[in-house]
């Protein structure tokens, strides 16, 4: 083991995914490292995991190196880079930095959750600059589908690096900053030794449009409508929010916000002048007084949220709030893989209602916030850098930046996963070593691992049920009583249309009759007798083994 110092980088999320991000910087020797710590963020839960609310990196390694951890960056407050920060930052208790912007969300996410966690929070923008520790961060301005979004220049003895976080380059945006250009061009004749990559448009090629052109779109949208006009959109896009607001004015129509994530986030945007020169928006107790064709609806739901606005209005369920036949629905977002099925599910509850459905396939509705292949070739260009690190990206767009840059001359591009720990300098760029990583689970108001949280009991559940058993023995072992059977979960009835519960019933009394009475002195083996019994007559007639709880009680 080297007693050299040495700069590494070490992911322990959003690398091999998308999603949850979170990356470590350290320097020094192998047995004493400083780190920081880059974004916090969070995924959310498929159905696979029944219950779960949300999805947080394990930040177990993150812990026993609390006392070296100098400070923890946010690039932006989408959820996938912040939103595990007020769950996680208590174990921690160190410094944060973030934009005037992300601060507000961090508070008002905190108000909404009813969290009692203070976070201190120093705001950081473009130009400034952290001493902490060996590293010396600063923020460079990029452009992203939301407010004030950052990369980072991380100097440190062993040479320069960039983490660019989310961006893209979009020359015409409808909310800046512009990707600064100027400051990657200075700091590529500087030096720059690795380039830490958003990957996630890496398979797509091109230039992204610019935000501009999708402006454009939904205001001929609107203007062409006849009744009324509904837009979704991933309510964090402020910019996206200003552009249906303006071209909803020049339409003649009033601003309709429905959703509680879209008004905190206009809040927060007003608060810091985001929203200036817009119009204020109306109540929802004065959609029914306003003519249809006079009046826009933006609203949450555009990833087919069950609760969300979107999804009670695919079924009539809003008290105060309708569409009808005639009206249009604009789905100004993209899909996130595995919600196909819920989208399309509320797509039908509105075709169903008569209401018009437009998405990116028929308009120019979307753009994404990621830069595509010609996009990412430009950073290589501004920057010269000779390391570049795939991150923010499933395997296929890892890999799919990994050829690019090969392609484009980069000396070096290792590959890295979650957990891994990159050595950056000195000498050539390789994996050194593991960290403990992983996932950790919030379920209601406790936070755990899978097995802490009982997740895989709970899988269990949601696909064979369970059954739960009491049965009563006095002092000869002989049934007092009926042994109660309760099935949750279960058919009522077999194939011959007999009751699944009298069925299982008689699998217990079969199961303690079949015991002779001294040896149903053993309760524990009594109790697993039992549990056998149920699940195996269960599967006899059913074809599944529930889950089966066993209470054997003697008086």
């Amino acid at each position: 083991m080297t007693d050299k110092n040495e700069l590494v980088f070490l992911p322990l999320g959003g690398v091999g995914e998308i999603g949850m991000n979170l990356a470590l910087y350290g320097y020094g020797t192998p047995k004493h490292r400083e780190w920081i710590m880059v974004d916090c963020g969070v995924t959310f839960p498929g159905p696979d995991l029944p219950g779960v609310d949300l999805v947080l990196p394990d930040i177990r390694y993150v812990l026993s190196e609390r006392k070296n951890l100098k400070g923890i960056i946010i690039t932006h407050a989408h959820e996938d880079h912040y939103g595990g920060l007020n769950d996680l930052w208590r174990g921690l208790n160190v410094p944060v930095y973030a934009s005037a912007f992300t601060a507000g969300m961090l508070e008002a996410k905190r108000d909404y959750e009813g969290s009692r966690v203070e976070i201190p929070v120093t705001p950081f923008k473009p130009g400034d600059k952290l001493h902490l520790g060996p590293f010396v961060v600063e923020a460079i301005g990029v452009n992203h589908s939301i407010p004030e979004p950052m990369s980072l220049v991380i100097r440190t003895p062993l040479g320069n690096v960039v983490h660019t976080g989310d961006w893209k380059i979009d020359l015409d945006p409808s909310l800046g900053p512009l990707t600064d250009e100027n400051a990657f061009r200075t700091l590529g004749d500087e030096g720059v030794l690795a380039v830490m990559c958003d990957s996630t448009n890496a398979m797509r090629e091109g230039i992204s449009p610019s935000e501009q052109e999708v402006s454009e779109g939904l205001q001929k949208i609107i203007e062409s409508a006849e009744g009324r006009v509904a837009i979704t959109t991933f309510s964090s896009n402020v910019g996206r929010i200003r552009s249906i607001a303006q071209a909803a004015e020049a339409a003649g129509r009033e601003v309709l916000l429905l959703g509680s994530s879209l008004k905190r986030v206009v809040t927060v945007a007003d608060d810091i002048g985001l929203m200036d020169g817009i119009r204020p928006f109306i109540a929802e107790d004065e959609y029914g007084y306003i003519p249809r064709d006079k009046i826009v609806v933006i609203l949450t739901g555009s990833q087919g949220e069950n609760r969300a606005a979107l999804a009670k209005l695919s079924r009539d369920e809003m008290r105060n709030v309708a569409l009808a036949k005639g009206d249009t629905v604009v789905f100004s977002s993209r899909t996130i893989p595995g919600n196909e099925k819920a989208i399309n599910d509320i797509k039908n509850g509105l075709i169903e209602q008569g209401v018009k459905i437009v998405t990116d396939s028929d308009a120019l509705v979307h753009v994404s916030g990621h830069p595509r292949r010609r996009e990412l070739l430009q950073m290589y260009e501004w920057t010269r850098p000779q390391i570049l690190v795939p991150v923010h990206g499933e395997a296929a767009h890892l890999m799919a930046q990994q050829q690019l840059a090969l392609e484009a001359g980069i000396g070096q591009v290792p590959r890295v996963r979650n957990g891994e720990v990159l050595r950056l300098a000195p000498g050539k760029a390789e994996v050194i070593d593991e960290a403990p990583h992983g996932r950790l689970f919030k379920d209601g108001k406790l936070i755990g691992d899978f097995e802490e949280m009982g997740i895989g009991d709970r899988r269990k559940l949601s696909f064979v049920g369970h059954v739960s058993v009491h049965v009563l023995l006095d002092e000869r072992y002989d049934f007092r009583g009926d042994p109660e059977v309760v099935p949750v979960g279960l058919p009522q009835e077999d194939a011959e249309g007999d009751d699944m519960e009298d069925i299982l019933y008689d699998a217990v009394l079969g199961a303690v009759e079949s015991i002779p009475r001294a040896r149903r002195k053993d309760l524990g083996a009594l109790r697993e007798s039992i549990r056998r019994a149920v699940r195996s007559t269960a599967n006899e007639c059913w074809g599944k083994k529930p889950v089966v709880t066993v209470f054997v009680t003697k008086v």
